[in-house]
């Protein structure tokens, strides 16, 4: 029989909680990451767009309307 002592067994349970604890710990740096890289994207857009409004230039404008269109559906706001 291999069967294990209770300090083997309790390291080894100890290796999985960390594994899991750093997979969560990722998981909220991706979702961190994607957050701002959204922020400053749509800030970016809407400044060009305010900008394209400004100058009267409607053929930018829907251009830009459209791209933060398609990048509010890819991060699902």
């Amino acid at each position: 029989m291999n069967e294990k002592s209770y300090t083997e067994l309790m390291k080894i349970g100890a290796m999985q909680r960390q594994k899991k604890e750093n997979f969560v710990q990722d998981l909220y740096i991706d979702m961190l990451l994607s957050e701002i890289q959204l922020t400053v994207q749509k800030e970016k857009l809407l400044n060009r767009i305010d900008a394209a409004i400004d100058q009267q230039d409607q053929k930018t404008f829907f251009h830009l309307s459209k791209q933060l269109t398609d990048l509010n559906k890819r991060f699902g706001t």
